[in-house]
């Protein structure tokens, strides 16, 4: 006859495997060291506090509650990494809306360097006129390169540091199309210009009709894991009896293939929820900022 899994003597099991466990992990780690890393950036482990504050408390409260409803160990733990990565699971749309109008501020902003240059203006002199006008999304770049352009760094060098801070394909093209220009200072800018706006203006279209329509994907994917979840708390605490099976070690093992098989879901449909973004045409060169 099977034992409820949360009795005394399997809990201290339990906890007598997870310390061994990490005591024979600290030991090895102890003789073998740890790789160090250049710090470029904050740390992993300060990356990661910040991540536990944020999402924590959240993840604490709901294995508590599903812990004290249901009595599966392995539902809280489930519902408490639903919890952390909620927003990794279901979010996205504000990353995509701030793409989008990275690539319309783009757009306005290769129309601006377009007619701001047939003034008979150079293009050093037209960057620095168009950055007036720029969107919120490109004026804070758009500052840094006029700095490094009034710090006499040459303009090729300074369009460099201006894609590695931008990061995005669709600015490449126009990066590419002004250093070419800045090289061989040749007719056509403006015709060039023209075409990457058009282009720029349609893919931000194409965005804004892939997030109308992956809206509707997301808010139907939380309502199928809302019901997931409540249905089965639902039969726990109103009918304990019919889940009683999932208390015993047998029963947590069969719940955890199922919540795998569940969480390989919803990182397929995360998979395929998000838009990934275009591929860089400038090699980083990884220069002084």
């Amino acid at each position: 006859m099977s034992t409820d899994i949360l009795n005394p003597t399997t809990l201290l099991a339990i906890l007598a495997g997870i310390g061994a466990g990490g005591g024979i992990a600290l030991f090895v780690a102890s003789l073998v060291g740890w790789p160090r890393k250049e710090r470029t950036g904050p740390s992993g482990a300060t990356r990661l506090i910040a991540f536990a504050r944020q999402r924590g408390a959240a993840a604490a409260i709901a294995a508590l509650v599903i812990l004290a409803i249901t009595r599966w160990p392995v539902a809280a733990i489930a519902a408490a990494a639903l919890a952390l990565f909620w927003n990794k699971l279901f979010g996205g749309a504000k990353e995509e809306k701030a793409a989008m109008e990275r690539v319309e501020g783009l757009a306005a902003w290769t129309e601006s360097l377009r007619d701001t240059m047939s003034g008979a203006v150079g293009l050093e002199q037209a960057i620095q006129a168009s950055a007036r006008s720029a969107s919120p999304a490109l004026r804070p770049h758009l500052l840094k390169l006029i700095d490094r352009l009034r710090a006499k760094t040459a303009l090729p060098i300074a369009l460099d540091l201006f894609a590695e801070d931008l990061n995005d394909g669709s600015a490449d093209l126009v990066i590419i199309a002004l250093k070419d220009n800045a090289r061989q200072r040749g007719p056509g800018l403006r015709d060039v210009l023209s075409e990457l706006a058009t282009t720029a203006r349609d893919e931000a279209d194409m965005r804004r009709r892939i997030m109308a329509q992956r809206s509707g994907t997301r808010r139907s994917v939380k309502i199928v894991v809302t019901v997931c979840v409540v249905f089965p708390l639902g039969m726990a605490l109103f009918n304990p009896s019919y889940v009683e099976a999932y208390r015993t070690v047998q029963g947590q093992g069969v719940l955890t293939v199922v919540l795998a098989f569940f969480a390989a879901g919803l990182a397929w449909l995360r998979n395929l929820s998000s838009v990934p973004a275009p591929a860089r045409l400038l090699i980083p060169t990884g220069g002084a900022r």
